[in-house]
């Protein structure tokens, strides 16, 4: 039960809000408006060179480093942005607003080792890589002032070519996809037109109406909101389509179009072209707008249309609802030029109680005979891995069970009954198969890797257990539904299978790491034994490597088992040292059952680095931090989860509250709860209404939830068919019991569906309204994650400062004002 105590008064003003970069929204006390930087050594960490990404071929020949950027300055982000429909924009280049992009590249030769460095201009920014489907080229996207160019790299030479000017369309999805070795690529290419003229005074007001028609939807955000928005719509997204060859050569496809995406078959010589069309919607983003996808012959032609789809602004927010008409439309790898599609047989709803949900049809070219019903779904379709004419496995899942079934297709014969291999709980971590591994097939795309029996294929797994994670590559007989160990990881290393080199599993290329050991790939021969390391990276940031990291495991008040992952500062000794300041850093999850919701499913011998804004960082500050603490709330048969939310809710946060003052690390009068996103909201719940923590960090949360009416998280229910559990799940509704500390940080820019900013102004302005102990931070141009360096390191800065603040022992001494920004 919450005590009622006064609110608590520092030495400082109890109210500070502020909003960087902006005017103060009349505060207590005025704050100043400038930057500040992680505290020692964490700003020096923030600019180090993070570990290189990697690829690997698909035919294993080949292993390519992708040099990482540093944290953006914050001038990157101001860059102009277009936001309509759900996308930001950017509108210099025609890609993504806020993109992620890398710095260089360097190719490795598996077989020998032998590295090559591209030869790529300074300060490049590319994305978008693309074997192709022989595996001689790779193609990337490189966005330069003005646009975005395809490249590509020669891989036996390692030589770079720029193949087109600065024209490609990138602002939804990839801007290009491969025909193929020799006949070059499909790119979405910038027309030539005129942007529209904003008007500079509004033609009228902004009219919508509905009459009588139900269509429920999730509090999307950076939606159109009037004929200019939809007028930049058009021109930022519009396109024609291309073949580039690998000389630079164009040919136009089609004329100016909305393209969403681009397919060629596994032959090449046939394209399948999906294109958003009117009418747009204020309501729903561009995903959700009418879409025609069609076949195109290699001239431009169309010869078939797929599917023509009407706006879907009505899909019932019952999860494993879906869109009406043909969706998931693609090529089968295995065949020339197959298509397959998945239709809704409810009519796209959920909640209707029928036979059959999805139907799964397949066509081959020319695309003139009738489509053939393959398989009939009684959960929602999941995916389908293709193998070959005679084996496919077909996935169905339903959320409400939690029930996710595999079966064995036979694509070549329609009448052959579907054979059930597997019917299991997805949330059950330790029964867990593993997920079927494939391989390039006859068109050089993924397919079922088939042992040589035929019968046979392999998983590749996590290997979660009672005993630990350990990762593992089985050979899985189909014929007699039986599984055979072949490899697993053992202690001190995590190692997880990245590719099996062969159809007889004599090799496999896996990563490796331990607490003290950055990850590295290595060649392991399964036959000999024999390891070859192909990577040698080394730890970024070698002062964790003496950080205690720990899974620790302790039970509910009601039975359940719960787990997290304690890390303690390099030689902590608690004999010596005494219990620390700690940190909790939670995300709740839910559950339908108290035997998934206990496992354990944290590994331990992982290499665990904090990157950005992550709390870990507050190790080197002398904190213990408890990363990720179980908080499961469970609904068990017609339960919903969230009808005990508090209770369960609470019941966790005390027991792991409970253990760590038991095992001495910490004090009960120490302690502080954290969140992002729905951990915000978590951490803002639990002041509401316990009083087991001393202050809170809520970043990017949601905290009155009548202002997301139509279900937010796992939440299916609306509003107006739960208002008591809306608003018992509404921290700002319990604003009055949080009576503890509270800094409130948010994006300005947050794109996340559900946590407006406006979630976090309202919960500071109840707070001040109610004399509570409460800073906000708005960060300026940032997103729902923060990206910017200046906006990380202040971030820190805050953290570091609340927590010292209220939360460590000694008081605060005669700078903190200034260091909290107060100005007299």
């Amino acid at each position: 039960m919450k005590m009622l105590h006064p609110f608590r008064i520092g030495t400082l003003p109890a109210l500070i809000g502020i909003t960087l970069g902006l005017s103060c929204m009349t505060p207590n006390t005025a704050v100043a408006q400038t930057w500040q930087d992680a505290p020692d050594p964490i700003s020096a960490m923030l600019d180090q060179v993070w570990l290189p990404a990697v690829q690997i071929s698909p035919d294993q020949q080949w292993l390519i480093k992708l040099a990482r950027p540093s944290l953006p300055a914050i001038a990157e982000l101001a860059r102009p942005r277009i936001q309509v429909a759900g996308l930001q924009i950017d509108a210099a280049t025609r890609g993504p607003a806020l993109d992620y992009s890398f710095r260089g590249i360097e190719i490795q030769a598996i077989a020998t080792g032998e590295t090559r460095s591209v030869d790529l201009p300074e300060n490049i920014q590319i994305k978008d890589f693309r074997w192709s489907p022989q595996g001689q080229y790779l193609a990337f996207s490189a966005a330069q002032a003005t646009g975005i160019a395809l490249w590509i790299v020669d891989l036996t030479t390692a030589r770079a070519s720029q193949l087109t000017p600065p024209i490609l369309n990138g602002t939804y999805g990839p801007p290009c996809k491969w025909l193929s070795d020799t006949e070059g690529l499909l790119c979405k290419v910038v027309p030539d037109q005129p942007p529209p003229a904003a008007n500079s005074l509004p033609a009228g007001p902004r009219i919508e109406e509905n009459l009588g028609r139900k269509a429920p939807n999730r509090t999307y955000t950076n939606l159109l909101r009037n004929v200019h928005d939809e007028a930049l719509y058009e021109y930022y997204l519009t396109s024609v389509l291309e073949q580039v060859s690998l000389s630079g050569d164009r040919l136009p496809l089609t004329p100016p179009l909305l393209i969403d995406s681009v397919t060629a078959s596994p032959d090449s010589q046939w394209i399948l072209l999906q294109v958003t069309q009117r009418p747009f919607s204020y309501q729903v983003p561009a995903s959700l707008f009418p879409k025609r996808s069609v076949i195109l012959n290699r001239s431009g032609a169309e010869v078939f249309t797929v599917a023509d789809l009407p706006l879907a602004d009505d899909i019932p927010i019952t999860f494993n609802s879906v869109r009406q008409g043909r969706r998931s439309i693609h090529w089968r790898p295995d065949r020339p030029a197959t298509l397959y599609w998945v239709e809704a047989l409810d009519q796209g709803d959920a909640s209707k109680p029928v036979p059959w949900r999805d139907a799964v049809s397949q066509l081959d070219a020319p695309f003139t005979g009738e489509p053939q019903l393959l398989w009939q779904t009684a959960l929602r379709y999941n995916r389908l891995v293709w193998g070959n004419e005679a084996i496919a496995l077909g996935y169905e899942s339903w959320y409400d069970t939690r029930r996710l079934r595999t079966w064995q297709l036979n694509p070549a014969d329609a009448s052959a009954a579907p054979r059930l291999l597997e019917d299991r709980d997805y949330q059950d971590s330790y029964s867990a198969p593993g997920q079927p591994i494939t391989t390039p097939g006859p068109y050089h795309r993924p397919v079922l890797m088939l042992a040589p029996d035929g019968d046979s294929l392999y998983l590749s797994g996590r290997g979660a257990s009672p005993a630990g994670v350990y990762p593992f590559l089985d050979r899985w007989n189909l014929i007699a539904n039986e599984k055979t160990r072949l490899w697993q990881a053992q202690d001190p290393v995590y190692e997880e299978i990245v590719r099996l080199s062969d159809n007889r599993a004599e090799q496999i290329i896996t990563r490796q790491q331990s607490p003290q050991q950055a990850p590295n790939y290595l060649l392991r021969d399964l036959t000999t034994a024999q390891i070859i390391p192909l990577t040698q990276f080394s730890d970024p940031l070698p002062w964790f490597a003496e950080v205690t990291r720990e899974v620790v495991r302790y039970q509910r008040a009601d039975g359940v088992a719960l787990s997290a992952t304690l890390y303690l500062p390099p030689q902590y000794d608690p004999d010596r040292d005494g219990p620390l300041p700690t940190l909790l850093w939670v995300y709740p999850q839910e559950y339908k059952s108290r035997e998934a919701a206990s496992q354990v499913t944290t590994a331990e011998n992982v290499f665990s680095r904090p990157w950005s804004h992550s709390p870990l960082f507050l190790l080197t500050q002398g904190y213990a931090i408890l990363m990720g603490p179980t908080l499961p709330i469970v609904g068990e048969g017609d339960a919903e989860p969230n009808d005990n939310y508090l209770e369960q809710l609470t019941l966790g946060a005390q027991a792991a509250v409970d253990y760590l003052v038991a095992r001495g690390v910490s004090r009960p009068d120490q302690l502080a709860i954290g969140g992002h996103s729905y951990g915000a909201f978590t951490a803002a719940n639990l002041l509401a209404h316990t009083d087991l923590f001393q202050a809170g960090i809520a970043n990017s949360g949601a905290y009155n939830r009548s202002l997301t009416p139509f279900g937010f998280q796992g939440e299916q229910r609306t509003f107006w068919q739960a208002p008591d559990i809306y608003n018992q799940l509404s921290p700002f509704v319990y604003a009055h019991q949080i009576n503890e500390p509270l800094l409130l940080i948010h994006g300005a820019e947050d794109e996340n569906a559900g946590t407006y900013p406006l979630q976090s102004e309202r919960l500071y302005e109840a707070l001040q309204g109610l004399g509570g102990t409460v800073r906000w931070v708005e960060l300026p141009l940032e997103g729902h994650g923060y990206e910017s360096r200046e906006a990380v390191g202040h971030v820190l800065w805050e953290m570091t400062r609340w927590l010292d603040r209220y939360v460590k022992d000694e008081a605060a001494d005669s700078n903190d004002s200034a260091a909290f920004g107060a100005v007299e």
